[in-house]
């Protein structure tokens, strides 16, 4: 009896993943960061097409390059990116002018984009959204913020159920190598050439380390956490380059260290947000931040404080956020969009102060001090003088009660004025483990 031959099963179909083609526009330490991590994993259906770069010869025969496939078009020209068939524009460059120009045309030929730009999102994010929605393309900047750390998508599609009410932490790996360094006694010019010498710290360092920075970044986090539209330069910013050495022996005596924070909190119908030096106490998540690490706490009504924290600065940490964007584009992913207000900033904080003072001693400094503390109702919490320190040029240290910031920095200019002032006082603002002072009703329009 013949049997029967099995039918043959039908060869599934297989269909080829449609290419994302990818330009970079910069090919520096974060762009040939990309490259090479692109090179490396190998991503199914990406494919670099195009470098943008000024004197592009003298970037193609460095030996980042070598990572680059050989079919790649390097151009000095922007118009051979915006006139090709590439997909998704990588924007690393930075800056406003002329890469706001450039995205704007890119966007409206329906140009998908990811950037690290911080400057360029906190200035003109809102518009460029609008832009990319309105062509059917995304733009997306997870890695403008805190480098390889997801706080920004993790804030989107983690914390969106939440109301987040208030932001604090560290968004500036630079100041926080700096910072830490110091912490351990070594001088701030000599960590800020290592800095500068590890690619940290740009030759000019003003956006680190006076805080433009990390400014730029907080309203970015604002905008998606606390729904609030800020105007960068009316955010307050505060240099580190006034701390000393003396800062943090007198901050281990009051159990604390310093760090550049970032904080933002909604208070009705406006947002209190402040960039700066300050003193963290030892038990805050804050002060466990070393060397470029960034950390952010996220406080919702509902679900608590969440903490975010990872290598802030370099190129590898922010290439592998920039390329975790690239894949999101590239199969489709969207974020979630939630409605956002413009909001009124104001740099008022209620929290205690440190002040030191580096003063030619006399009889009768601290009543003075105290005077003028008092004048405008700020209390007096302790007094820290340190020995071994010659009498005509003493450092010392005045912690207050808790208080706004307007307040102390009044009482601030009057005693500067003293005689026995050899330097402006420095004033810095302190954070309490608790938060009680901030949980403190803040006065009628402030």
């Amino acid at each position: 009896m013949a049997t029967k031959k099995a039918p043959k099963k039908a060869s599934p179909r297989t269909t080829l993943a449609p290419v994302t083609k990818v330009a970079i526009l910069g090919f520096g330490t974060v762009g040939s960061s990309v490259a090479r991590v692109l090179a490396a994993q190998k991503f199914p259906g990406i494919q670099l097409t195009h470098i943008f770069n000024r004197d592009v010869d003298r970037k193609r025969t460095s030996a980042a390059a070598k990572f680059v496939p050989k079919s790649v078009l390097w151009t000095e020209s922007i118009n051979d990116i915006l006139r090709s068939d590439v997909d998704v524009v990588i924007e690393l460059m930075g800056g406003l002018k002329p890469v706001e120009l450039w995205l704007t045309k890119a966007l409206t030929a329906g140009k998908s984009v990811v950037t690290a730009n911080k400057q360029l999102i906190a200035y003109r994010g809102a518009a460029l959204l609008k832009l990319a929605a309105k062509h059917k393309a995304q733009l997306v900047y997870n890695a403008a913020v805190a480098g390889g750390v997801p706080v920004i998508p993790g804030i989107l599609q983690g914390l969106s159920g939440d109301q987040i009410t208030r932001l604090s932490g560290i968004v500036n790996g630079t100041c926080n190598f700096i910072l830490s360094r110091m912490e351990n006694g070594a001088a701030y010019a000599t960590v800020l050439a290592d800095a500068q010498h590890a690619g940290y710290a740009e030759t000019d360092p003003s956006a680190d380390v006076d805080g433009y920075d990390a400014r730029a970044k907080l309203c970015i986090l604002s905008r998606i956490a606390l729904h609030a539209e800020l105007d960068p330069d009316t955010v307050a910013t505060q240099t580190i380059s006034t701390v000393e050495a003396i800062d943090f022996a007198y901050a281990k005596e009051l159990n604390c260290t310093i760090r550049q924070v970032s904080r933002a909190e909604l208070n009705g119908k406006a947002v209190h947000a402040r960039v700066g030096p300050m003193l963290v106490p030892r038990s805050s998540p804050i002060a466990w931040s070393h060397g470029t690490q960034n950390m952010v706490v996220a406080t919702g009504r509902f679900g608590g404080d969440t903490v975010f924290s990872g290598h802030g600065a370099g190129g590898e940490p922010t290439a592998v956020a920039v390329v975790s964007d690239l894949l999101a584009v590239a199969q489709g992913c969207t974020t979630v969009h939630l409605p956002v207000k413009k909001r009124e900033v104001v740099s008022d904080f209620l929290a205690p102060h440190y002040l030191r003072f580096i003063v030619d001693d006399k009889p009768g400094i601290v009543s003075a001090i105290a005077g003028a503390l008092s004048k405008v109702g700020a209390n007096i919490d302790s007094i820290l003088q340190r020995p071994g320190y010659p009498k005509h040029r003493l450092p010392f240290v005045v912690t207050t009660e808790p208080c706004l910031t307007s307040t102390i920095e009044q009482a601030i200019r009057s005693i500067a004025r003293m005689d026995c002032m050899l330097e402006p006082p420095l004033c810095l603002q302190m954070l309490v483990a608790d938060d009680k002072a901030e949980d403190v009703e803040l006065p009628a329009g402030i």
